[in-house]
């Protein structure tokens, strides 16, 4: 395949995000109440894993890359 950079990021990344919106709608099946049961500690570890994932990917889109220290 002869595809540009931005051509495979498109294409990778669309069917990642996608994947990704098919899962949280999964997971949002639990919440369910005749089907399922939890506890406010176990939502809280969800949303925030998730929370950390998501910013731990965002900053590694946002950060710059730092030129390494040269003499």
């Amino acid at each position: 395949m002869n595809e540009t950079k931005e051509e495979r990021f498109k294409r990778v990344a669309e069917k990642r995000v996608n994947r990704i919106i098919d899962n949280i709608r999964l997971l949002s099946n639990c919440s369910n109440k005749r089907m399922y049961s939890w506890t406010d500690e176990q939502l809280r570890k969800i949303w925030s894993t998730i929370d950390k994932e998501l910013k731990d990917c965002r900053n590694r889109f946002e950060t710059k890359k730092e030129k390494p220290f040269r003499l």
